[in-house]
């Protein structure tokens, strides 16, 4: 009986083929979900450059020249100047995201700051307190959250907005992965040792340590409460002009349905998005960084 003789070459080239097959296939399932992600932002620009009469003639990938035609048309009629004003707009939603980004981030990274640093029997039970906030949806608190605002007087106020940015369920939980999974302790007894406080040690020592676990959640902050529409609506109920902010502008503008223009409401969609466009080019390093450090398991 013959017995078939291989190479430890053969073996290396039959590898190195199954690995490149192998690549060659996930490149193109990586790029195939790239275009499924990108393809509806790409209509969305193209059709801010289209009128009304070309986007209702059918879909085209291909971009017009009409963009400025349609601000005009945000501009000067009277069904978007009413209560469409992007400057006014996005200086609203800037206070709103900017106030609620710090207060999220610096208070979510003390919480989890103490969850780490600190050896208490609570320390367990808090930590799945926390987990156990991160489950329950904010429409269940809406009745409840909407007495409270009525009771205290706050409706109307951008202070309902900000405040609660200060409890970030899960924001506390990424620091304190990120932390257990990068954060030197002996670092803060070194600290301790030379006479520092303790307050006075997470400003100086650990923010900085923390910078990129930081920069990421406060995109992911700032960019969620740019978009936050529900709850922008629920506490700013009158609809007064000087109070609105992006998202409510962009949803009046959508809502027209007295001879709407189609080319106007795409021009008003992708003047909402250009700020956090623009925030995620700067800082997208800081996202691939941070994501990949706190995903680190215990």
């Amino acid at each position: 009986m013959s017995k078939k003789v291989t190479y430890a070459g053969e073996n290396s080239t039959s590898f190195q083929t199954k690995v490149l097959v192998k690549s060659i296939f996930i490149y193109i399932a990586l790029i195939l979900l790239t275009l499924v992600c990108l393809l509806p932002i790409w209509i969305l620009v193209v059709n801010a450059t289209r009128t009304h009469a070309q986007i209702i003639d059918g879909v085209s990938l291909i971009p017009s020249a009409n963009f400025f035609k349609n601000l005009n048309t945000l501009k000067t009629n009277d069904l978007y100047t009413q209560f469409f004003h992007p400057i006014r707009g996005m200086f609203n939603s800037l206070i709103i995201a900017g106030s609620c980004c710090a207060l999220t981030v610096f208070f979510s990274g003390l919480t989890a700051y103490g969850l780490v640093v600190y050896d208490f029997k609570a320390k367990g039970p808090m930590f799945s307190f926390i987990l156990a906030v991160m489950m329950v949806p904010s429409q269940v608190t809406a009745v409840g959250f909407m007495k409270m605002l009525v009771s205290l007087d706050l409706l109307d106020s951008y202070i309902p907005l900000i405040l609660p940015s200060i409890a970030a369920p899960a924001i506390v939980f990424f620091m304190r992965q990120y932390m257990l999974s990068s954060f030197p302790l002996d670092i803060i007894e070194a600290a301790r040792i030379d006479g520092s406080n303790e307050f006075r040690t997470f400003l100086t020592i650990s923010i900085p340590m923390m910078k990129p676990a930081f920069a990421v959640q406060a995109i992911f902050a700032f960019i969620q409460k740019w978009n936050d529409y529900y709850n922008q609506s629920l506490v700013l109920v009158s609809g007064k002009t000087n109070q609105l902010t992006v998202p409510m502008m962009v949803q009046k503008v959508l809502a027209i349905d007295r001879n709407p223009d189609f080319g106007a409401n795409y021009a008003a969609i992708t003047l909402s998005i250009i700020p956090v466009v623009i925030i995620y080019l700067i800082l997208s390093k800081f996202i691939i960084g941070g994501v990949a450090a706190g995903g680190v398991k215990e």
